[in-house]
């Protein structure tokens, strides 16, 4: 799978960092809070976001190693992290490194904690029970937040609202790179696949609320989701048009995405 485009990376981190589910998010920090230091690595890190959001609630020692394919999205993000990493004595290293197939050999050990954001919903099933195989092996814990849920809201209500929606879930099936991908079951199966192994896991929700202060990322993600209702051939463009420059022009338009947060924690 290649990256998301750097400018769009940018535009969502701050919505991406707010929605975090805090009861989720604490449980990982108690959990952890018994150590002396974690090593994390972070899958599909993109330019670091969850590095950004995370490593300022872990109050040990950390050390972190970044995996992305994209060279682009690396490239940003071993100029975006040392600021931080300096500021806490944090250990950063990238690694390029293509996921699709689900081989975590040599980045499940030695490592305490695998996170992501925003990356399992573009998992296939099968990718993702081979993921948490090795995992589960290597007895690490689990947290993936931003997981898209399949439950998608755009106000005022119009009649295509249920169209959008349902052809957007279609689509998010699609191959995103790790074969079919999980999209809106993807929380569910990563919960299943933990659960047979073992792990304790806590779920909540963490969804986007895109309302009139965050104008341009709504817009953005309005466009990306009628491009991709186009692409399922449910929904010609001129009616496209119409549904998107309606919502641009209406200021009080509001944009809900849901998403699910998890954490897996290994039997004790």
């Amino acid at each position: 799978m290649t990256g998301f485009a750097p400018e769009w990376l940018a535009l969502r981190e701050g919505a991406d960092h707010r929605a975090i589910n805090h009861a989720v998010r604490r449980e990982l920090v108690r959990y952890l809070s018994g150590r002396d230091a974690v090593n994390i690595a972070d899958l599909g890190c993109g330019t670091g976001s969850n590095f950004r959001s995370l490593v300022p609630d872990i109050l040990i020692r950390q050390s972190w190693l970044l995996v992305d394919l994209d060279p682009q999205l690396l490239q940003l993000a071993n100029v975006m992290t040392p600021d931080l990493a300096r500021s806490r004595n944090i250990d950063v290293r990238i690694l390029a490194a293509d996921l699709s197939n689900g081989d975590l050999d040599g980045i499940a050990s030695p490592t305490d904690l695998i996170t992501a954001a925003a990356l399992f919903d573009l998992v296939s099933a099968d990718v993702i029970q081979k993921m948490v195989q090795t995992i589960a092996t290597n007895n690490c814990a689990f947290y993936t937040v931003l997981t898209y849920d399949g439950l998608a809201t755009w106000l005022p209500e119009t009649p295509l609202n249920p169209l959008l929606r349902d052809a957007f879930n279609r689509h998010q099936q699609t191959d995103k790179g790790f074969g079919p991908a999980a999209g809106p079951a993807a929380t569910d199966v990563l919960a299943a696949a933990f659960a047979q192994h073992g792990y304790r896991v806590l779920r909540g929700h963490s969804p986007w609320l895109l309302d009139g202060s965050l104008t341009t990322l709504r817009h953005e993600a309005d466009r990306g989701w009628i491009g991709a209702v186009v692409e399922t051939g449910e929904l010609d463009q001129g009616d496209a048009d119409v549904w998107l420059q309606a919502r641009e022009d209406d200021d009080s338009a509001i944009t809900i995405v849901g998403h699910e947060d998890l954490l897996a924690l290994p039997p004790s």
